[in-house]
């Protein structure tokens, strides 16, 4: 007989106030806590959240343990939980608060280059990704056992601190639900897990789009209208800019058009308070309405009357 057979047992209620007063505890002592909170019965609810927990609940090696960890982690006994790259490190609380680290192999190079080629120009933008917008063959293609991206058992070190001999014990499987719980809020830590870059699904789409058909045809209108969702106007102007991207202009059109225009010459204004000098071969106009001074007569000629 273990000595983990003669652990006291642990009400429901009792846990949950043990887990709060963790919480405070560790909180206290300027550690930040990211506790799995699940309202209702459902521990995941979107795409990723459910395809991980339906993962879990696929491989046999795990059906007996199961059921303790799904109550665990819905009466709060996950009071920690954090994911980085290739690792899950929580914090639950039993009978002890028990610490769980849970080791998962990254995503082979040749493995995760396969799965770019295959979803090449299937994955339109991120947000689709992320929300598990994607065709039914893309889907199939994520949860595919061996060739797609969730982590099988023999991919995963699981290790408790508590005395039970099990490989996964319910404070580990309480974790792993955990984790499904925390996809639904963010969804871009699965890839965080797996240490792999999501947005090279998004690059290695683009870059199918710009190589064009393997078959070596181009793509029409229609066909870029349909990928990049927006309506592409077609004209004669549409034309004329195409016909001369194909054909470039020749150098010597080229040097002309790049010729700077000559500066046409700007009088110079003057300096301010100066007036400006008059030619001396103008002539002074006269006023127009001026009187013009009257003639002077002689002395002589008035003595001579």
């Amino acid at each position: 007989m273990s000595w983990y057979s003669f652990q006291p047992y642990v009400s429901v209620e009792q846990r949950r106030r043990q887990a709060q007063a963790a919480i405070k505890k560790l909180a206290g002592k300027g550690r930040v806590l990211a506790p799995v909170r699940i309202e209702g019965r459902k521990i995941a609810s979107t795409y990723w959240g459910k395809a991980w927990c339906d993962n879990l609940e696929s491989y046999s090696d795990y059906e007996n343990r199961l059921p303790r960890g799904r109550s665990y982690v819905r009466n709060g006994s996950v009071v920690d939980l954090q994911i980085v790259d290739g690792k899950i490190e929580a914090l639950v609380q039993g009978s002890s608060l028990y610490k769980v680290s849970i080791a998962v192999n990254n995503l082979e190079v040749a493995h995760w280059q396969q799965f770019k080629t295959r979803c090449a120009g299937k994955i339109s933008n991120l947000f689709d990704l992320l929300q598990g917008r994607l065709s039914s063959e893309v889907l199939a293609d994520v949860t595919a056992r061996g060739t797609g991206l969730f982590p099988s058992p023999s991919e995963m070190e699981l290790r408790c601190s508590c005395p039970d001999w099990a490989d996964m014990c319910k404070h580990v499987a309480a974790v792993l639900y955990g984790v499904g719980a925390r996809l639904d809020k963010k969804p871009e830590l699965f890839f965080t897990l797996r240490a792999v870059k999501v947005q090279e699904l998004i690059t290695a789409a683009s870059a199918e789009v710009v190589a064009g058909p393997a078959d070596g045809s181009s793509l029409d209108d229609a066909s870029l209208s349909e990928i990049f969702g927006v309506e592409i106007e077609t004209g004669p102007a549409t034309a004329a800019v195409e016909a001369a991207v194909r054909k470039p202009a020749k150098a010597s059109a080229v040097r002309k058009t790049m010729r700077r225009p000559a500066k046409a010459a700007v009088p110079r204004s003057p300096k301010a308070g100066r007036k400006p000098k008059s030619s001396s071969k103008e002539k002074p106009k006269a006023k127009i309405g001026a009187r013009r001074p009257a003639k002077r007569t002689s002395k002589r000629k008035e003595k001579g009357k």
